[in-house]
């Protein structure tokens, strides 16, 4: 039987992961805490808005309403790398050779390892930020679509069209597909080399978290009364293909999932804070937590798999080693 290692904050939990071995838990108010033999707190910025972790999985980049973009790494030292000024930071993304990358309004920066930063603008305000997997290009999630940025070279940028509200961004693991989250409850895609566009709907609600499986074959997403588990094999993705839905609940929706690393698993979160594992193949269910005081908003496995950090709305946050 799992077994869960609680872990009480006071407020919402915007981001759970690992930074190394450590488990890490940003809060909306500002504060990180650190699980590293007991509870080490420590004020990244006042009101922390988004958080990601780098890559190598050794640092924690975080952005707050202060305008600044901070890093953290698992022994708990920290330093400023970026500003938006006055605004706030609304987006940060961890891409490729150590850099990183955020927005506020209408501009995003791209800072490189060296400590080059580069500025982007764009028409409309970026809600969403991600690196391609190869190759140091980034792109944006805008009203209206989204936009191909090279960081490195003068190539001219791409624009990606399609109308609405674009709130988040991510690129398949192999680079070949851009999908997006929508104000609207959906997801859009285009396929890179033609692009070919991809509608994902159906959702009763708006898609808030997502994952890429361990071999990027999978996109895991919230939304529904389970996850829903969209196809990325073949050609055309998951053009005309019906997705998987896993962990399916009659009485509260999923509202955070998180991809195993090396198996076809998905942990999945609901807004009573329970937590499941669900197995693609055969969608066998394992109850990993029976629930808590409020939704589940982020998880993150461990580069083994064998532990699950979670954080939530209300700040019960915790660890569960599936090993018991």
């Amino acid at each position: 039987m799992p077994t869960v290692a609680p872990l009480d904050l006071d407020g919402y939990c915007l981001f759970a992961g690992f930074l190394e071995d450590t488990p890490v838990f940003a809060l909306a108010d500002g504060v990180v805490h650190r699980l590293d033999g007991g509870d080490r707190p420590t004020a990244m910025h006042d009101g922390l808005t988004c958080a990601t972790v780098s890559l190598d999985g050794k640092t924690l980049i975080t952005g707050g309403e202060d305008g600044l973009v901070k890093r953290m790494d698992a022994a708990g030292a920290t330093e400023e790398v970026g500003s938006a000024g006055r605004k706030w930071v609304t987006t940060v993304a961890a891409g490729p050779q150590g850099a990183i990358a955020w927005a506020a309004g209408k501009q995003a920066w791209a800072r490189l390892a060296d400590g080059t930063v580069k500025e982007f603008a764009e028409e409309r305000s970026i809600e969403g930020l991600a690196f391609a997997p190869k190759g140091l290009r980034l792109a944006t999630a805008r009203y209206n679509g989204g936009t191909l940025h090279w960081v490195m070279t003068a190539g001219k940028p791409i624009d990606l069209d399609w109308k609405g509200a674009h709130m988040a961004a991510t690129f398949s693991p192999d680079g070949k597909y851009f999908v997006t989250t929508m104000q609207e409850n959906a997801l859009h895609g285009w396929r890179l080399d033609d692009m070919k566009h991809m509608r994902m709907s159906g959702y009763p609600a708006k898609v808030k978290d997502w994952s890429w499986s361990m071999k990027g074959k999978w996109l895991a997403t919230s939304g529904a009364q389970g996850a829903i588990v969209w196809p990325f094999t073949g050609k055309d993705g998951p053009m005309g293909k019906a997705p998987l839905e896993l962990g399916v609940r009659g009485d509260s929706m999923a509202t955070a999932v998180a991809c195993h690393p090396q198996e076809d698993i998905v942990a999945v979160g609901y807004a009573d804070g329970m937590v499941l594992a669900v197995r693609f193949a055969d969608e066998k269910e394992v109850l990993l937590r029976r629930g808590g005081k409020g939704p589940i908003s982020s998880m993150a496995w461990d580069k083994d798999g064998y532990r699950v950090v979670f954080g939530s709305e209300a700040g019960d946050c915790g660890v569960i080693d599936i090993r018991g």
